[in-house]
């Protein structure tokens, strides 16, 4: 599932391509995603002008103003197994390519789908008063997110500690893979109930997720499946895993064995001698 560090590296991409853009048209090739995507969303597009393309947790928000001076959000989720990405205008879609807007510098975004978990929905006023957005958590990457932050939100969780900073309502976009790098550097055992980790070990475990997930997006995320980047390259921050994806191997700084459970359906992977409880 595309994270924080793919989402915020296809905004990157895209963003000094489309701001300022005007959309020539948007196709919807298949309206049954997460939720339908909008009737008239096409007729909405038309004639557009990007003002800005932001994100919200794992959420895309392309700020618009449609031809007739009306203001609203296009939101883009890329849901478990999407990409976003520019093609040129003559590249005819695929499958499960569902969603394309056409831009007036002759490239078209195209939205790839297979599992048809995304979302492309329109929103009118106040994007982030929006149910979606509205109880995210603090951004990892700002300043509205540290130790302090992290220590008043797990006082009353008695929920492993993995679970819990990946629930967006604590902080936002943290996703399994992150998960997992940052609870390895802080040394924290995944297991380990939420309210039982002192203040510093919350402020080493906010500046680890931090860091990880800055060092993601330096190299364009990682690329275990589906995912790519919008220019179609694919991310490299898979060769810099240090827990995720290498149970059975030696833990690369003890050389004890990295084990891997199961946590809400998820792959747990941590090393049993650097990460305590």
């Amino acid at each position: 599932m595309p994270e924080l560090p793919e989402v915020e590296t296809t905004r990157r991409g895209l963003a000094p391509l489309v701001e300022r853009q005007r959309i020539l048209s948007a196709v919807v090739r298949h309206r049954g995603l997460r939720q339908p995507v909008p009737r008239g969303l096409e007729q909405r597009l038309a004639g557009a002008r990007v003002h800005a393309l932001s994100r919200r947790g794992k959420y895309l928000l392309f700020s618009c103003e449609a031809a007739n001076q009306e203001q609203g959000t296009l939101l883009v989720h890329l849901g478990m197994s999407g990409r976003l990405w520019l093609v040129d205008t003559g590249i005819p879609p695929e499958k499960h390519d569902h969603f394309d807007l056409v831009i007036d510098n002759g490239r078209v975004i195209r939205l790839r789908d297979p599992r048809r978990f995304g979302l492309v929905l329109w929103l009118k006023g106040d994007p982030l008063a929006h149910p979606l957005l509205n109880r995210i958590g603090p951004e990892p990457l700002t300043e509205d997110f540290d130790g302090a932050v992290l220590h008043r939100a797990t006082r009353s969780r008695s929920a492993a500690i993995k679970l819990v900073i990946m629930d967006g309502h604590v902080v936002a976009g943290v996703g399994n893979i992150y998960a997992n790098e940052a609870l390895f550097r802080a040394g924290i055992d995944p297991r380990t109930p939420a309210k039982r980790v002192s203040r510093a070990r919350c402020d080493a475990l906010a500046r680890e997720i931090r860091a990880v997930l800055g060092e993601a997006i330096n190299a364009g995320g990682s690329s275990l499946r589906d995912y790519v980047g919008s220019d179609g390259m694919a991310g490299n921050f898979q060769n810099n895993f240090l827990v995720y994806g290498r149970a059975g191997e030696p833990c690369t700084r003890c050389r004890t064995v990295i084990r891997e459970l199961k946590q809400a359906q998820r792959a747990t992977c941590y090393c049993p001698h650097c990460q305590r409880r």
